[in-house]
Parts: C-alpha cells; sequence; structure tokens
C-alpha cells in the first residue's frame, strides 16, 4: 500500500495532502525520515511519526474519550462545545463513505453527564454497542438532590413508567452508593432515560457519570477531556459474553 494512501486512510488529508506531507519531510517511518509518498508499505502493525507525533495503522479506529462537563455529543453543537473539538484532527477527518466523516460517537451523553464515551468508525461496532436488542449493560454513578430511599432503590429495579412509553423501564441492577448517590446499571439507551428514571421515583440527579460500558471501565487516569486507542484488551471486554 502506497504510504500516501496509507496517510490518507488515517485521516490526514486527501490524497494530495497526504503526498505532500511525505514529500515535504514531514513523515518517519521507525527513525527514518521518508520523502517518497509512492512507497509500498505493509500498514499491519505500522506505526509512523507526522511531525513528530507516533501513530498507529488502524483498519478502523476505536478510541475512548473521558467526555468533561459542559460539552456536547454532536459534530454541531447548539451551545456548548463539541466533544469532537477534543480530539486530534485525523481522528475527526478519518475517510467514511456518506456525508459524515471521522469517528463518532457511540450513543450520547447529556452535556453536563461525564465519563466513558466510545468513538469509532466502525457502522457495525456502533449498531452492536447501540442496539438494545444486545443488552449492552451501561454503569451510572449518580448523585442525588435528596436522599436514597431503599423503595426508590427497588422501584428502579421493578420498573418505572415514563411518559413516552407505556411499557416500564427497569435497572439491570441498582444500589445506593451512598446517602445522595447510587449506582445503575441500563441496557437500553432512551433520552434522558437516567434523569427521568430518578424523577419518576421521587427524586432529582444533581450529577451524572458513566464509568463502565460491559466490562470496559473508565480508567482512572484518563482525565476529562481526554482520550485513548482501545486495545484488543479492551474491545474483548466490550463483546458479550
Amino acid at each position: 500500500m502506497q504510504l500516501q494512501d496509507i496517510l490518507y486512510s488515517q485521516g490526514f488529508g486527501t490524497r494530495r495532502v497526504c503526498a505532500g506531507l511525505v514529500q515535504q519531510g514531514h513523515v518517519k517511518i521507525g527513525n527514518e525520515l521518508v520523502t517518497d509518498s509512492a512507497l509500498d508499505v505493509e500498514p499491519e502493525g505500522l506505526r509512523f511519526e507526522v511531525d513528530g507525533v507516533s501513530w498507529p495503522y488502524a483498519e478502523r479506529a476505536y478510541v475512548m474519550l473521558h467526555k468533561p462537563a459542559g460539552t456536547e455529543c454532536s459534530q454541531k453543537p447548539s451551545t456548548y462545545p463539541s466533544i469532537y473539538t477534543l480530539l486530534p484532527g485525523p481522528l475527526r477527518q478519518r475517510p467514511q463513505k456518506g456525508p459524515v466523516q471521522g469517528v463518532q460517537a457511540v450513543g450520547r451523553l447529556d452535556q453536563d453527564t461525564t465519563g466513558l464515551l466510545l468513538l469509532t468508525d466502525d457502522g457495525k461496532f456502533i449498531h452492536r454497542m447501540s442496539s438494545p436488542k444486545h443488552h449492552v449493560p451501561k454503569v451510572y454513578e449518580v448523585v442525588t438532590k435528596h436522599p436514597v430511599e431503599e423503595k426508590q432503590v427497588q422501584r428502579l429495579l421493578d420498573g418505572v413508567v415514563l411518559d413516552d412509553d407505556p411499557k416500564p423501564v427497569r435497572a439491570a441492577a441498582c444500589e445506593a452508593s451512598g446517602e445522595h448517590a447510587l449506582r445503575l446499571t441500563l441496557t437500553e439507551g432512551k433520552y434522558h432515560q437516567v434523569k427521568r428514571m430518578i424523577a419518576a421515583v421521587g427524586n432529582r440527579v444533581e450529577g451524572l457519570h458513566r464509568s463502565r460500558i460491559g466490562g470496559l471501565a473508565l480508567p482512572a487516569d484518563l482525565a476529562p477531556g481526554q482520550w485513548k486507542w482501545l486495545t484488543e484488551e479492551d474491545l474483548a471486554l466490550l463483546r458479550p459474553q
């Protein structure tokens, strides 16, 4: 595969731009500066540098982001900054078929919700992780306005009716984690679901953080606004057991 095509596939611009990056001395493979944009390179296992930043070749990109408060999961945010501005250009520009380029969020978190967010350019992965048929558990740490009561926990486990759906919505797991705190596990995602479920049992969400998806937990050392590539071990934790 020609080096300019590899750079293009990884989101570094048009093929002409990518050829220029190579020819103008911006690209290294190993410690070697490469200036031949048509150089044939084996992409599998390749790491290269562009302007001193190391990148792995990835046929599909899978990353996690620690979403901070005050950001929107939208390419065209209405009020707050987009979470996509937290990602480097190559992840935002990876070529795809269709009008939207780059990695896409797997589901959305409200602007004031923090925590684990997955992004990818793999449409099948997005469908599998988002579809309620696959029952991927998502764990939320909830801070409540009023003290948590045992009967509220039980109602969340038994199921509550939301105003747009007569079918009860149940928590897969729920426990009080403090006087004003709940740990809530859901396997489906509806609009403002956690906030509406907590409101349905007579309480109110004051803070919301997603700490886990499937078997994958948000790393303690990944600060708000930071992102990282998912490893094969990470992806295995997201597959149905």
